[in-house]
């Protein structure tokens, strides 16, 4: 199995995401969301985005979405300088 690092990330920085799930969250569970910002959408999804420490805390924070019986409709790591997801190819 290859074990090499991608030359675009900086083990040291957290990387971005944006996960995206059916229904909308209040404001208020920022805090229990590792302080993501939360966007509620028209079309009545939630958009979670910001940064994330490492793979542990991705999937940690995937547990809670699970363990609040919301629909996961996507993840996307983004690069910092993104401000749109119709921007990642």
């Amino acid at each position: 199995m290859a074990t090499h690092l991608h030359p675009e990330t900086d083990p040291d920085k957290p990387l971005i995401y944006q996960i995206r799930v059916t229904g909308h969250l209040g404001h208020q569970w920022a805090d229990w969301f590792g302080g993501l910002t939360i966007s509620l959408e028209d079309n009545g999804d939630t958009l979670l985005t910001g940064a994330v420490v490492d793979q542990s805390a991705l999937h940690g924070l995937l547990k809670k979405i699970r363990d609040l019986g919301m629909p996961l409709i996507s993840v996307i790591r983004i690069k910092p300088a993104q401000t749109d997801v119709s921007d990642v190819k």
